[in-house]
């Protein structure tokens, strides 16, 4: 285990996984693997928590040269820029101001805000278990902040719910989401894969890779990369993995460096 300060429970809680080892990465191998090195240039991590990649990105070899993470739960960002940035030159925590009553509640809070970094500044976005919290006009809002802040060569890697619109006639043309909570819609958003690829499309970015669940309908791990670099996009594939509750339980807290999650 690093010696690296690790978040308090309570912290780790709130982002999900607890068990220590899901914070570290002793091997010192990218946190992503399945990605190139030079993507780790200048780091960009919408939602960040406690620092959960931030740690391991700390320990990995070569470390990002910048790295910045913003979160809407200031407690998480202040712990993490007190105990993890000084361990790392380069790295640092902001706070996304933004109105979620839970965590971040006023009235006068915006709904959403601009990512607090320039144009083409950011060779790697990391939107990891936030897109699937997001209501459908602000996930169309922050893909465009990933668009605008991504370099000509820059790769966003995100992880989504997704779902084939389809199965739902009764839903109408402006309707690409669906919800599992009704008192808290942001618990889990599922977006029709459809709509995945024509707001990609609409901001310059097109589906690179994708990695189906490993558990049926749990999250998808999808690349996207500017439409300009000449990349080509690919058919998502179907998601015929195995029902498993059991199964989602166990990605929620499998090692997040690990490509297999």
């Amino acid at each position: 285990m690093s010696d690296l300060p690790l978040p308090p429970l309570a912290m780790r809680e709130s982002v999900g996984p607890t068990d220590p080892a899901a914070f570290d990465n002793p091997t010192g191998q990218p946190v992503f693997p399945q990605l190139p090195v030079e993507a780790y240039d200048s780091v960009f991590d919408f939602g960040c928590g406690c620092g959960r990649l931030a740690r391991q990105m700390i320990q990995q070899s070569p470390r990002p040269s910048r790295y910045l993470g913003v979160d809407l739960n200031k407690p998480l960002i202040d712990w993490a820029q007190e105990n993890l940035a000084p361990h790392a030159e380069g790295f640092e925590f902001g706070h996304h101001d933004v109105r979620y009553d839970p965590w971040n509640p006023g009235e006068d809070k915006p709904p959403t805000a601009p990512f607090p970094t320039g144009d083409n500044s950011r060779s790697l976005v990391i939107g990891w278990s936030v897109f699937t919290h997001l209501l459908q006009a602000h996930a169309e809002y922050y893909m465009s902040e990933v668009a605008r802040v991504l370099t000509p060569e820059g790769i966003f890697y995100g992880t989504w719910f997704l779902f084939d619109k389809a199965y739902y006639p009764m839903m109408q043309d402006f309707q690409d989401a669906l919800f599992i909570n009704d008192f808290d819609p942001t618990n889990a958003v599922i977006f029709d894969r459809n709509w995945l690829i024509d707001t990609a499309a609409e901001n310059g970015l097109v589906i690179s890779a994708a990695q189906p669940p490993a558990v049926r309908g749990f999250q998808w791990q999808i690349t996207m990369e500017p439409l300009a670099k000449g990349v080509q996009s690919i058919e998502l594939p179907q998601d015929e993995a195995p029902f498993s509750l059991d199964g989602v339980r166990a990605a929620a807290t499998a090692p997040r460096f690990d490509s297999d999650e």
